[in-house]
């Protein structure tokens, strides 16, 4: 039997691995599973984990106020440590881009043991954007035994690094199995759509607005690159277009970063309530946000994650930054970049708001990033 250890610590990786540890879950015969997540964004990662009923095996909880990278990236590889001696995995799994990856990656690399990248191949390469993601990528991509790549683009960037084709293996990406998964348990469970609605409320959103065809723009931000004159603009923009569509809503999830907050403020004021089609929430869990995204019509955001589940849902998505390393979302067609420049976030929401054509085009493309079954490519790859 094979012991597999998944580690994890951001809510974007929790939402993209925990389909797999429950697909890896199926084969007791196969696998032993062990879940090991770092805490590093504590209160999100803990949603998610109640969600897919996922029970870790270990939890550094690394999370500590006002840490930096230099910290993090510490705490992961000296918590790996002590970790990797007790379980002994024969493989470690880790996902994409967050720090959490590129510690444990490294932490098992200097116990010698192998490597699965999920997520693997991403480029942008320019290492300061996203930043400091793309390095991390870059540097897991390295350690790497086994390189699951989400498409055929993330595939071709690993073998211009050198990768050998052996160790790359496309499987969609796993972002898709969790969200149909959870938008088939939403779809099936009427108690949990009268749940979904009683916290969207209580949060600052009554979806009952929707009634009779409203329209609704659903914003996220979060990503340092942003931080300061980025977020500014982003925030102008934003106020613009709801002044000029007085009958669209539109509705922000607020990361608790004061560096997001703070902006915020700047533009609206320091009371966020009663600005009438404008409405500031408070972070909603993975549940929520996905049937609010399922009830949006367009999706305006500077996260990675989102590029590839709201196309899955057929909303267009413009993505507010300079860079993206999902240029098969750019090809697709179901993703935009607007960057943090007011003219084009104001021109092109109004552009899918306008006109029907322009938004049907991007809505109705397919999405490149696959089809809901990777996590089984995934498991049937390290059966063989």
């Amino acid at each position: 039997m094979k012991k597999v250890m998944l580690v994890f610590g951001t809510r974007p990786e929790a939402i993209k691995m925990a389909p797999l540890v429950k697909e890896f879950q199926k084969h007791p015969d196969k696998f032993e599973t062990i879940v090991c997540v770092t805490g590093q964004h504590r209160q999100m990662l803990d949603q998610v984990l109640e969600i897919f009923d996922i029970k870790p095996d270990y939890d550094l909880n690394i999370m500590k106020q006002g840490q930096d990278l230099y910290d993090v990236t510490a705490r992961v590889l000296t918590g790996m440590r002590d970790v990797l001696d007790e379980a002994k995995p024969d493989v470690v799994l880790v996902h994409g881009d967050t720090t959490t990856s590129t510690g444990a990656a490294l932490a098992a690399f200097y116990k010698q043991i192998p490597v699965g990248h999920v997520e693997a191949g991403l480029r942008t390469h320019n290492i300061y954007s996203p930043w400091p993601e793309e390095m991390n990528r870059q540097i897991t991509g390295r350690i790497a035994e086994y390189n699951f790549a989400p498409t055929p683009l993330s595939r071709e960037n690993l073998m211009k690094e050198n990768v050998s084709e052996a160790k790359i293996i496309v499987t969609g990406n796993t972002v898709i199995d969790a969200l149909y998964w959870v938008v088939d348990k939403m779809k099936k469970d009427e108690n949990l759509d009268k749940e979904l609605n009683r916290i969207l409320k209580e949060a600052g959103y009554d979806v009952s607005r929707l009634a009779n065809g409203k329209k609704l723009v659903l914003i996220t931000g979060h990503r340092r690159e942003n931080f300061g004159d980025g977020f500014i603009n982003m925030c102008r923009a934003i106020k613009a277009l709801t002044e000029k569509y007085p009958d669209v809503d539109f509705v922000y999830p607020m990361h608790l970063n004061p560096n997001v907050r703070k902006p915020i403020h700047e533009v609206f004021g320091e009371n966020l309530e009663g600005l009438g089609n404008m409405f500031f929430i408070e972070p909603l869990e993975y549940l929520s946000f996905v049937y609010l995204m399922e009830k949006s019509n367009i999706v305006l955001t500077d996260s990675g994650g989102i590029q590839e589940e709201a196309p899955g849902l057929g909303k267009p998505v413009l993505v507010m930054r300079d860079t993206t390393e999902r240029p098969e979302a750019l090809s697709a067609g179901t993703v935009k970049l607007v960057g943090t420049d007011y003219d084009k976030i104001v021109n092109e929401v109004s552009a899918l708001l306008d006109d029907k054509a322009h938004y049907d085009a991007m809505s109705k493309a397919v999405n490149p990033y696959g089809d809901g079954l990777a996590c089984g490519r995934i498991v049937e790859t390290l059966t063989k």
